[in-house]
Protein backbone atom coordinates (compact mmCIF):
# COMPACT_ATOMS: atom_id res chain seq x y z
CA UNK A 1 0.00 0.00 0.00
CA UNK A 2 2.89 2.43 -0.79
CA UNK A 3 0.47 4.86 -2.45
CA UNK A 4 -1.27 5.29 0.89
CA UNK A 5 1.86 6.07 2.94
CA UNK A 6 2.64 9.70 3.64
CA UNK A 7 6.33 10.46 4.14
CA UNK A 8 7.55 13.72 5.71
CA UNK A 9 10.92 14.84 4.28
CA UNK A 10 12.79 17.36 6.49
CA UNK A 11 15.82 19.25 5.14
CA UNK A 12 16.99 22.88 5.25
CA UNK A 13 18.47 22.76 1.74
CA UNK A 14 15.81 23.55 -0.93
CA UNK A 15 17.41 21.40 -3.63
CA UNK A 16 17.63 18.43 -1.21
CA UNK A 17 13.98 18.83 -0.21
CA UNK A 18 13.04 18.88 -3.88
CA UNK A 19 15.15 15.79 -4.57
CA UNK A 20 13.51 13.91 -1.68
CA UNK A 21 10.06 15.01 -2.81
CA UNK A 22 10.64 13.74 -6.36
CA UNK A 23 12.27 10.50 -5.15
CA UNK A 24 9.43 9.72 -2.76
CA UNK A 25 6.79 10.40 -5.38
CA UNK A 26 8.61 8.12 -7.87
CA UNK A 27 8.65 5.39 -5.23
CA UNK A 28 4.86 5.64 -4.93
CA UNK A 29 4.63 7.52 -1.63
CA UNK A 30 2.86 10.79 -0.84
CA UNK A 31 5.58 13.31 0.10
CA UNK A 32 5.26 16.23 2.53
CA UNK A 33 8.21 18.58 3.05
CA UNK A 34 9.50 20.77 5.89
CA UNK A 35 12.64 22.95 6.07
CA UNK A 36 13.51 22.28 9.73
CA UNK A 37 12.54 20.25 12.78
CA UNK A 38 10.26 22.92 14.19
CA UNK A 39 8.12 23.06 11.04
CA UNK A 40 8.15 19.27 10.88
CA UNK A 41 6.88 19.07 14.47
CA UNK A 42 3.96 21.37 13.63
CA UNK A 43 3.05 19.14 10.68
CA UNK A 44 3.28 16.00 12.83
CA UNK A 45 0.94 17.52 15.40
CA UNK A 46 -1.72 18.44 12.82
CA UNK A 47 -1.37 15.99 9.93
CA UNK A 48 -1.36 12.26 9.25
CA UNK A 49 2.19 11.04 8.61
CA UNK A 50 3.44 7.45 8.38
CA UNK A 51 7.20 8.03 8.43
CA UNK A 52 9.77 10.85 8.70
CA UNK A 53 13.02 11.19 6.71
CA UNK A 54 15.06 13.96 8.36
CA UNK A 55 18.46 15.54 7.84
CA UNK A 56 20.66 15.45 10.92
CA UNK A 57 22.02 19.04 10.83
CA UNK A 58 19.52 21.89 10.41
CA UNK A 59 19.03 25.35 11.91
CA UNK A 60 16.23 26.16 14.41
CA UNK A 61 15.74 22.45 15.32
CA UNK A 62 18.03 19.67 14.06
CA UNK A 63 17.22 16.00 13.52
CA UNK A 64 18.17 14.87 17.04
CA UNK A 65 16.07 17.60 18.68
CA UNK A 66 13.14 16.68 16.41
CA UNK A 67 13.48 13.04 17.43
CA UNK A 68 13.57 13.96 21.13
CA UNK A 69 10.50 16.21 20.74
CA UNK A 70 8.58 13.45 18.92
CA UNK A 71 9.23 10.97 21.72
CA UNK A 72 8.36 13.55 24.41
CA UNK A 73 5.01 14.23 22.70
CA UNK A 74 4.27 10.51 22.16
CA UNK A 75 4.47 10.83 18.37
CA UNK A 76 5.38 7.20 17.74
CA UNK A 77 6.16 7.46 14.04
CA UNK A 78 9.30 5.82 12.58
CA UNK A 79 12.06 8.28 11.65
CA UNK A 80 15.07 7.79 9.36
CA UNK A 81 18.05 10.10 9.87
CA UNK A 82 20.07 11.30 6.85
CA UNK A 83 23.69 12.04 7.70
CA UNK A 84 27.13 12.49 6.13
CA UNK A 85 29.88 9.85 6.05
CA UNK A 86 31.86 11.44 8.90
CA UNK A 87 28.90 11.71 11.29
CA UNK A 88 28.35 8.05 12.15
CA UNK A 89 28.61 8.76 15.89
CA UNK A 90 25.70 11.19 15.68
CA UNK A 91 23.70 8.67 13.67
CA UNK A 92 24.34 6.04 16.35
CA UNK A 93 23.16 8.53 18.98
CA UNK A 94 19.97 9.00 16.95
CA UNK A 95 19.42 5.23 16.89
CA UNK A 96 19.81 5.13 20.69
CA UNK A 97 17.13 7.81 20.96
CA UNK A 98 14.73 5.68 18.91
CA UNK A 99 15.44 6.38 15.24
CA UNK A 100 14.43 3.46 13.01
CA UNK A 101 17.46 3.72 10.69
CA UNK A 102 19.99 6.09 9.14
CA UNK A 103 21.09 6.71 5.53
CA UNK A 104 24.46 8.09 4.50
CA UNK A 105 24.77 10.87 1.93
CA UNK A 106 24.96 10.65 -1.01
CA UNK A 107 22.23 8.04 -1.51
CA UNK A 108 20.27 6.76 -4.48
CA UNK A 109 16.53 6.08 -4.84
CA UNK A 110 16.93 2.34 -4.24
CA UNK A 111 18.73 2.93 -0.91
CA UNK A 112 15.98 5.32 0.19
CA UNK A 113 13.24 2.85 -0.79
CA UNK A 114 14.92 -0.01 1.06
CA UNK A 115 15.31 2.12 4.20
CA UNK A 116 11.69 3.26 4.16
CA UNK A 117 10.34 -0.23 3.45
CA UNK A 118 12.45 -1.70 6.26
CA UNK A 119 11.36 0.97 8.78
CA UNK A 120 7.65 0.49 7.95
CA UNK A 121 8.01 -3.31 8.15
CA UNK A 122 9.75 -3.14 11.54
CA UNK A 123 7.00 -0.87 12.84
CA UNK A 124 4.32 -3.33 11.74
CA UNK A 125 6.23 -6.27 13.24
CA UNK A 126 6.39 -4.44 16.57
CA UNK A 127 2.63 -3.94 16.41
CA UNK A 128 2.03 -7.59 15.57
CA UNK A 129 4.36 -8.83 18.31
CA UNK A 130 2.67 -6.64 20.90
CA UNK A 131 -0.73 -7.89 19.73
CA UNK A 132 0.39 -11.53 19.95
CA UNK A 133 1.84 -10.99 23.45
CA UNK A 134 -1.41 -9.40 24.62
CA UNK A 135 -3.46 -12.19 23.07
CA UNK A 136 -1.28 -14.87 24.67
CA UNK A 137 -1.71 -13.25 28.09
CA UNK A 138 -5.49 -13.11 27.68
CA UNK A 139 -6.06 -16.58 26.27
CA UNK A 140 -3.31 -18.57 27.98
CA UNK A 141 -5.74 -19.88 30.60
CA UNK A 142 -8.09 -21.46 28.07
CA UNK A 143 -7.92 -25.25 27.84
CA UNK A 144 -10.05 -25.25 24.69
CA UNK A 145 -7.56 -23.23 22.64
CA UNK A 146 -6.17 -26.31 20.89
CA UNK A 147 -9.17 -26.91 18.66
CA UNK A 148 -12.71 -28.11 18.22
CA UNK A 149 -12.92 -31.51 19.95
CA UNK A 150 -15.47 -34.23 19.21
CA UNK A 151 -16.58 -37.00 16.88
CA UNK A 152 -20.37 -36.62 16.98
CA UNK A 153 -22.25 -36.13 13.68
CA UNK A 154 -22.87 -32.47 14.53
CA UNK A 155 -19.17 -31.71 15.04
CA UNK A 156 -18.16 -33.75 11.98
CA UNK A 157 -20.55 -31.58 9.97
CA UNK A 158 -18.88 -28.44 11.35
CA UNK A 159 -15.41 -29.75 10.44
CA UNK A 160 -16.61 -30.47 6.92
CA UNK A 161 -18.01 -26.96 6.58
CA UNK A 162 -14.68 -25.51 7.76
CA UNK A 163 -12.77 -27.49 5.14
CA UNK A 164 -15.20 -26.33 2.45
CA UNK A 165 -14.92 -22.61 3.13
CA UNK A 166 -11.40 -22.14 4.56
CA UNK A 167 -9.63 -21.56 1.24
CA UNK A 168 -12.19 -19.01 0.07
CA UNK A 169 -12.15 -15.29 0.88
CA UNK A 170 -15.91 -15.11 1.50
CA UNK A 171 -17.32 -13.85 4.80
CA UNK A 172 -18.65 -16.47 7.21
CA UNK A 173 -21.39 -16.18 9.84
CA UNK A 174 -20.91 -18.55 12.79
CA UNK A 175 -23.92 -19.07 15.05
CA UNK A 176 -24.24 -20.97 18.30
CA UNK A 177 -25.02 -20.63 21.99
CA UNK A 178 -22.49 -19.12 24.38
CA UNK A 179 -19.69 -21.57 25.13
CA UNK A 180 -20.08 -23.75 22.02
CA UNK A 181 -16.72 -22.74 20.52
CA UNK A 182 -17.48 -20.11 17.87
CA UNK A 183 -14.02 -18.55 18.11
CA UNK A 184 -12.43 -21.99 17.77
CA UNK A 185 -14.27 -22.44 14.48
CA UNK A 186 -13.07 -19.02 13.30
CA UNK A 187 -9.47 -19.85 14.23
CA UNK A 188 -9.73 -23.20 12.43
CA UNK A 189 -10.93 -21.44 9.27
CA UNK A 190 -7.98 -19.03 9.50
CA UNK A 191 -5.44 -21.81 10.11
CA UNK A 192 -6.64 -23.77 7.08
CA UNK A 193 -6.70 -20.68 4.82
CA UNK A 194 -3.98 -19.11 2.64
CA UNK A 195 -3.86 -16.31 5.27
CA UNK A 196 -2.62 -18.57 8.07
CA UNK A 197 0.81 -16.88 8.20
CA UNK A 198 -0.81 -13.48 8.85
CA UNK A 199 -2.61 -12.33 11.99
CA UNK A 200 -5.92 -13.65 13.29
CA UNK A 201 -7.44 -10.66 15.12
CA UNK A 202 -10.48 -11.24 17.34
CA UNK A 203 -12.79 -8.50 18.61
CA UNK A 204 -15.57 -9.21 21.10
CA UNK A 205 -18.15 -6.54 20.28
CA UNK A 206 -19.99 -7.21 23.55
CA UNK A 207 -16.91 -6.74 25.76
CA UNK A 208 -15.93 -3.25 24.54
CA UNK A 209 -17.97 -0.16 25.53
CA UNK A 210 -19.92 1.11 22.51
CA UNK A 211 -18.25 4.53 22.63
CA UNK A 212 -14.80 2.88 22.36
CA UNK A 213 -15.62 0.21 19.78
CA UNK A 214 -15.25 2.45 16.72
CA UNK A 215 -11.72 3.47 17.75
CA UNK A 216 -10.90 -0.18 18.54
CA UNK A 217 -11.93 -1.26 15.05
CA UNK A 218 -10.79 1.64 12.88
CA UNK A 219 -8.12 3.36 15.00
CA UNK A 220 -7.74 7.08 15.60
CA UNK A 221 -5.35 9.98 15.04
CA UNK A 222 -3.75 12.08 17.75
CA UNK A 223 -6.24 14.63 19.01
CA UNK A 224 -9.24 12.90 17.42
CA UNK A 225 -11.02 13.17 20.78
CA UNK A 226 -10.24 14.06 24.38
CA UNK A 227 -7.57 11.70 25.68
CA UNK A 228 -6.27 10.67 22.23
CA UNK A 229 -2.67 11.68 23.04
CA UNK A 230 -1.21 9.45 20.35
CA UNK A 231 -2.40 7.66 17.24
CA UNK A 232 -3.87 4.19 17.53
CA UNK A 233 -3.83 1.45 14.92
CA UNK A 234 -7.25 -0.21 14.76
CA UNK A 235 -7.99 -3.90 14.42
CA UNK A 236 -8.79 -3.53 10.70
CA UNK A 237 -5.28 -2.23 9.98
CA UNK A 238 -3.71 -4.81 12.28
CA UNK A 239 -5.51 -7.64 10.47
CA UNK A 240 -4.41 -6.40 7.02
CA UNK A 241 -3.47 -9.50 5.02
CA UNK A 242 -5.07 -11.77 7.64
CA UNK A 243 -8.42 -12.50 9.27
CA UNK A 244 -10.67 -10.28 11.42
CA UNK A 245 -13.12 -12.12 13.69
CA UNK A 246 -16.06 -10.06 14.98
CA UNK A 247 -17.61 -11.96 17.88
CA UNK A 248 -21.12 -11.11 19.13
CA UNK A 249 -21.76 -8.93 16.07
CA UNK A 250 -25.35 -8.25 17.16
CA UNK A 251 -24.00 -6.28 20.15
CA UNK A 252 -22.37 -3.70 17.86
CA UNK A 253 -24.27 -0.37 17.79
CA UNK A 254 -26.46 -0.03 14.70
CA UNK A 255 -24.73 3.25 13.72
CA UNK A 256 -21.35 1.50 13.72
CA UNK A 257 -22.76 -1.42 11.73
CA UNK A 258 -23.34 1.04 8.86
CA UNK A 259 -19.66 2.03 8.90
CA UNK A 260 -18.64 -1.63 9.06
CA UNK A 261 -20.81 -2.43 6.05
CA UNK A 262 -19.21 0.39 4.08
CA UNK A 263 -15.71 -0.84 5.00
CA UNK A 264 -16.56 -4.37 3.85
CA UNK A 265 -18.02 -3.17 0.56
CA UNK A 266 -15.25 -0.71 -0.31
CA UNK A 267 -12.23 -2.43 1.22
CA UNK A 268 -11.13 0.85 2.81
CA UNK A 269 -11.35 2.41 6.27
CA UNK A 270 -10.71 5.79 7.84
CA UNK A 271 -9.29 6.36 11.29
CA UNK A 272 -11.24 8.60 13.64
CA UNK A 273 -10.04 12.16 13.12
CA UNK A 274 -8.81 11.44 9.59
CA UNK A 275 -10.29 11.79 6.13
CA UNK A 276 -7.56 9.72 4.50
CA UNK A 277 -8.81 6.32 3.27
CA UNK A 278 -6.64 3.28 4.01
CA UNK A 279 -6.92 0.17 1.86
CA UNK A 280 -7.14 -3.09 3.81
CA UNK A 281 -7.06 -6.68 2.59
CA UNK A 282 -8.83 -8.74 5.22
CA UNK A 283 -11.12 -11.73 5.50
CA UNK A 284 -14.00 -11.12 7.93
CA UNK A 285 -15.63 -13.82 10.05
CA UNK A 286 -18.54 -12.93 12.35
CA UNK A 287 -20.35 -14.76 15.13
CA UNK A 288 -23.45 -14.39 17.28
CA UNK A 289 -25.22 -16.34 20.02
CA UNK A 290 -28.58 -14.94 18.83
CA UNK A 291 -30.84 -16.10 16.04
CA UNK A 292 -29.78 -13.60 13.32
CA UNK A 293 -33.30 -13.21 11.91
CA UNK A 294 -34.69 -12.47 15.38
CA UNK A 295 -31.86 -9.97 15.91
CA UNK A 296 -32.89 -8.23 12.69
CA UNK A 297 -36.54 -8.06 13.82
CA UNK A 298 -35.44 -6.70 17.21
CA UNK A 299 -33.34 -3.99 15.56
CA UNK A 300 -30.07 -5.47 16.84
CA UNK A 301 -28.65 -6.31 13.40
CA UNK A 302 -28.87 -4.48 10.09
CA UNK A 303 -30.43 -6.70 7.46
CA UNK A 304 -28.03 -5.53 4.72
CA UNK A 305 -25.02 -6.24 6.97
CA UNK A 306 -26.38 -9.69 7.78
CA UNK A 307 -26.62 -10.62 4.11
CA UNK A 308 -23.11 -9.22 3.53
CA UNK A 309 -21.73 -11.38 6.34
CA UNK A 310 -23.88 -14.47 5.78
CA UNK A 311 -22.31 -15.62 2.50
CA UNK A 312 -21.51 -18.93 4.21
CA UNK A 313 -23.04 -19.99 7.52
CA UNK A 314 -21.89 -22.49 10.13
CA UNK A 315 -24.26 -23.45 12.97
CA UNK A 316 -22.62 -24.92 16.07
CA UNK A 317 -24.62 -27.55 17.98
CA UNK A 318 -25.06 -27.11 21.75
CA UNK A 319 -23.37 -29.68 23.98
CA UNK A 320 -26.75 -31.24 24.96
CA UNK A 321 -27.11 -32.27 21.29
CA UNK A 322 -23.70 -33.95 21.21
CA UNK A 323 -23.57 -35.79 24.53
CA UNK A 324 -21.50 -38.57 22.96
CA UNK A 325 -18.59 -36.09 22.80
CA UNK A 326 -18.50 -35.56 26.57
CA UNK A 327 -16.16 -38.49 27.24
CA UNK A 328 -13.72 -37.28 24.55
CA UNK A 329 -13.89 -33.71 25.83
CA UNK A 330 -13.35 -34.82 29.42
CA UNK A 331 -10.31 -36.84 28.43
CA UNK A 332 -8.93 -33.82 26.54
CA UNK A 333 -9.45 -31.37 29.41
CA UNK A 334 -8.01 -33.72 32.05
CA UNK A 335 -5.03 -34.96 30.05
CA UNK A 336 -2.86 -32.00 31.03
CA UNK A 337 -3.50 -32.70 34.73
CA UNK A 338 -2.96 -36.46 34.27
CA UNK A 339 -6.30 -37.15 35.97
CA UNK A 340 -8.86 -39.81 34.99
CA UNK A 341 -12.65 -39.91 35.38
CA UNK A 342 -14.75 -43.01 36.05
CA UNK A 343 -17.68 -44.25 33.96
CA UNK A 344 -20.36 -43.33 36.51
CA UNK A 345 -19.16 -39.73 36.56
CA UNK A 346 -19.20 -39.65 32.75
CA UNK A 347 -22.78 -40.97 32.72
CA UNK A 348 -23.82 -38.29 35.19
CA UNK A 349 -22.19 -35.62 33.03
CA UNK A 350 -24.10 -37.00 30.04
CA UNK A 351 -27.41 -36.65 31.91
CA UNK A 352 -26.92 -32.91 32.45
CA UNK A 353 -28.36 -30.32 30.04
CA UNK A 354 -25.22 -28.04 29.93
CA UNK A 355 -26.71 -24.54 29.53
CA UNK A 356 -23.14 -23.18 29.47
CA UNK A 357 -22.05 -25.78 26.89
CA UNK A 358 -18.39 -26.82 26.47
CA UNK A 359 -17.13 -23.86 28.51
CA UNK A 360 -19.26 -24.97 31.46
CA UNK A 361 -18.03 -28.56 31.10
CA UNK A 362 -14.44 -27.34 31.17
CA UNK A 363 -15.06 -25.37 34.36
CA UNK A 364 -16.88 -28.28 36.04
CA UNK A 365 -14.00 -30.64 35.27
CA UNK A 366 -11.40 -28.13 36.44
CA UNK A 367 -13.20 -27.86 39.79
CA UNK A 368 -13.64 -31.63 40.06
CA UNK A 369 -9.93 -32.15 39.34
CA UNK A 370 -9.12 -29.99 42.37
CA UNK A 371 -11.73 -31.64 44.63
CA UNK A 372 -10.58 -35.20 43.78
CA UNK A 373 -7.06 -34.42 44.99
CA UNK A 374 -5.35 -35.10 41.69
CA UNK A 375 -6.38 -38.75 41.28
CA UNK A 376 -9.63 -40.03 39.71
CA UNK A 377 -12.85 -38.03 39.42
CA UNK A 378 -15.86 -39.90 40.85
CA UNK A 379 -19.52 -38.93 41.05
CA UNK A 380 -19.09 -37.39 44.51
CA UNK A 381 -16.53 -34.94 43.13
CA UNK A 382 -19.02 -33.35 40.73
CA UNK A 383 -20.83 -30.14 41.82
CA UNK A 384 -24.28 -30.11 43.39
CA UNK A 385 -26.14 -28.72 40.36
CA UNK A 386 -24.99 -31.70 38.26
CA UNK A 387 -26.38 -34.08 40.93
CA UNK A 388 -29.60 -32.04 41.19
CA UNK A 389 -30.16 -32.12 37.45
CA UNK A 390 -29.47 -35.85 37.39
CA UNK A 391 -32.09 -36.44 40.12
CA UNK A 392 -34.69 -34.48 38.12
CA UNK A 393 -33.96 -36.56 35.02
CA UNK A 394 -34.44 -39.75 37.03
CA UNK A 395 -37.74 -38.32 38.28
CA UNK A 396 -38.85 -37.63 34.72
CA UNK A 397 -37.74 -41.04 33.48
CA UNK A 398 -39.42 -42.83 36.38
CA UNK A 399 -42.77 -41.52 35.18
CA UNK A 400 -42.32 -42.86 31.65
CA UNK A 401 -43.53 -46.44 32.31
CA UNK A 402 -46.63 -45.08 34.07
CA UNK A 403 -47.29 -42.78 31.12
CA UNK A 404 -46.71 -45.63 28.70
CA UNK A 405 -49.40 -47.70 30.43
CA UNK A 406 -51.99 -45.01 29.68
CA UNK A 407 -51.00 -44.90 25.99
CA UNK A 408 -50.82 -48.63 25.29
CA UNK A 409 -54.16 -48.68 23.47
CA UNK A 410 -53.38 -45.66 21.30
CA UNK A 411 -51.81 -45.55 17.86
CA UNK A 412 -48.06 -44.80 17.82
CA UNK A 413 -48.43 -41.09 16.82
CA UNK A 414 -51.11 -40.60 19.50
CA UNK A 415 -48.98 -42.43 22.07
CA UNK A 416 -45.96 -40.26 21.29
CA UNK A 417 -48.08 -37.12 21.55
CA UNK A 418 -49.59 -38.22 24.88
CA UNK A 419 -46.16 -39.10 26.29
CA UNK A 420 -44.71 -35.77 25.10
CA UNK A 421 -47.52 -33.85 26.78
CA UNK A 422 -46.99 -35.64 30.08
CA UNK A 423 -43.20 -35.21 29.95
CA UNK A 424 -43.55 -31.50 29.17
CA UNK A 425 -46.06 -31.01 31.97
CA UNK A 426 -43.81 -32.80 34.44
CA UNK A 427 -40.76 -30.76 33.36
CA UNK A 428 -42.71 -27.51 33.80
CA UNK A 429 -43.77 -28.62 37.28
CA UNK A 430 -40.19 -29.50 38.20
CA UNK A 431 -39.00 -26.14 36.85
CA UNK A 432 -41.75 -24.13 38.59
CA UNK A 433 -43.12 -23.16 35.17
CA UNK A 434 -39.76 -21.66 34.08
CA UNK A 435 -39.80 -22.34 30.33
CA UNK A 436 -36.06 -21.95 29.85
CA UNK A 437 -35.27 -24.35 32.68
CA UNK A 438 -37.93 -26.84 31.53
CA UNK A 439 -36.48 -26.83 28.00
CA UNK A 440 -33.04 -27.63 29.41
CA UNK A 441 -34.45 -30.50 31.47
CA UNK A 442 -36.04 -31.93 28.32
CA UNK A 443 -32.87 -31.36 26.26
CA UNK A 444 -34.73 -29.28 23.68
CA UNK A 445 -34.51 -25.63 22.72
CA UNK A 446 -36.83 -23.11 24.34
CA UNK A 447 -38.21 -22.31 20.88
CA UNK A 448 -39.15 -25.99 20.42
CA UNK A 449 -40.80 -26.05 23.84
CA UNK A 450 -42.95 -23.01 23.01
CA UNK A 451 -43.94 -24.65 19.71
CA UNK A 452 -45.05 -27.84 21.48
CA UNK A 453 -46.93 -25.89 24.16
CA UNK A 454 -48.90 -24.17 21.42
CA UNK A 455 -49.40 -27.37 19.44
CA UNK A 456 -50.70 -29.31 22.46
CA UNK A 457 -52.67 -26.32 23.79
CA UNK A 458 -50.61 -26.23 27.01
CA UNK A 459 -50.02 -22.47 26.89
CA UNK A 460 -51.88 -21.96 30.17
CA UNK A 461 -48.67 -23.04 31.92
Amino acid sequence: MNQQKRILAVDDEPHMRRLLEISLRQAGYQPIVAENGQEALRILRDDNVDLVVSDLHMPVMDGLKLLEAMRTENIEIPIIIVTAQGEIASAVQAMKLGASDYILRPFDLETLEIGISRALSITRLKLENQFLRDEANQSGKSLTSKGLIGESPGICKVHHAISQVAAEKVTVMITGETGTGKELVARAIHQQSPRKNSLFVAVNCAAIPSEMLESELFGHERGAFTGAVKERVGKFELADGGTLFLDEITEMPISLQAKLLRALQEGTIERLGSNRPLSVDIRVLAATNRDPMHAIKEGKLREDLYYRLNVFRIDLPPLRDRLSDIEILASHFLKKRNISIDDNAIRMLQSYSWPGNVRELENVLERAAIVCGGHTIHVQHLPADIHSNNDIHHSLKSKMPEAAQHTASLSLPDAVQSLEMQMITEALNQANDNKSRAAKLLNISERTLWYKLSRYNLTNH
